[in-house]
């Protein structure tokens, strides 16, 4: 196994097909096929699947490909910083659930660190690829929650996916509405109360299992249910339809504005949010700096 191998196999899996592969690298498609095989053979996995559409990678394809990424950029950086005597951005990437706070945190740090010699990515996406992002090495956090309902099964995918869980904090659902909600001047609110306005959830695609569900209590019935993909979207129906959604209670007005306001649900249901990072690897300066920012937050939560 060699690093012009590795560098194939990543290049092929970010193409569309082998010939697109080849241009890219500039060599011929026989050559190219003929070096992804032999890497093929040497580690005994197949890593891709040829059809007459193109190339896709398997699983286990997707799960080299993510070490393959990590030995190429590292090797880079040594090549820059000891061959080439120069400078290369230092790379953090977090995933998450759509958590505000979250996105405070990580502002905080890019202010501390700067953008000058580091270069950083944000996802806000679904439960399952948060997981996969970790897992694939796309990012070296994720940001989501457990609790008592999908502790088991979200751990379970842990384990396979070898990640750890640590806890970050605990906090108690809360419903987050527009200030001019009719139940926004309460001081709890239970979901009888809410039944006539519509319950605001992150679509997960997919993979819309009640286990990956971003809000707690997936399994209730809500009378009426409307899904949706960003924070953007989420926002404007809570202020068009009186919508609402269940959070942590824990607010970032600096970021979604003074028009929204979080009001405690009257349950005892508690929610441990926390991050997963690959075992055995030790987070980098900058993960440690956005984890501090993170707990910050643990004094807000379970007010």
């Amino acid at each position: 196994m060699t690093l012009t191998q590795l560098r194939y196999a990543i290049t092929v899996a970010g193409a569309d097909s082998m010939s697109e592969a080849a241009r890219i690298l500039f060599i011929s498609q026989p050559s190219l096929s003929a070096s992804i095989k032999e890497l093929e053979e040497e580690i005994g996995i197949e890593l891709l699947r040829r059809t007459n559409r193109g190339v896709s990678l398997t699983p286990e394809g997707e799960e080299f490909i993510g070490y393959a990424r990590q030995v190429v950029e590292q090797y880079e950086l040594m090549e820059s910083k000891y061959v080439e005597k120069g400078r290369v951005k230092r790379k953090f990437s977090v995933s998450m659930q759509h958590y505000t706070f979250a996105v405070n945190a990580f502002v905080e740090m890019v202010k501390q660190f700067g953008m000058d010699e580091y270069e950083f990515a944000v996802r806000e996406t679904k439960t399952y690829d948060v997981i996969e992002d970790v897992k694939n090495f796309k990012s070296e956090i994720g940001i989501l929650y457990l609790n008592d309902f999908n502790r088991k099964v979200l751990e379970k995918l842990f384990r396979d996916s070898n990640l750890e869980f640590h806890e970050i904090l605990q906090c108690h659902i809360y419903v987050y509405l527009w200030k001019n909600h009719p139940l926004a001047s309460r001081k709890t609110i239970t979901l009888k109360e809410l039944e006539e306005y519509p319950c605001l959830s992150f679509d997960q695609g997919t993979n819309n299992s009640f286990y990956f569900a971003e809000e707690v209590l997936s399994t209730y019935e809500y009378k009426r249910l409307i899904k949706a993909n960003d924070r953007a979207t989420m926002l404007n129906l809570m202020v068009g339809l009186n919508g609402y959604t269940l959070c942590s209670g824990i607010i970032c007005e600096e970021l979604n504005g003074s028009e929204y306001c979080a009001v405690k649900l009257e349950a005892d249901e508690v929610m441990t949010i926390g991050y997963v990072a690959r075992k055995g690897i030790a987070i980098s300066p900058l993960g440690k700096k956005y984890l501090e920012e993170l707990a910050k937050y643990k004094d807000k939560a379970l007010e």
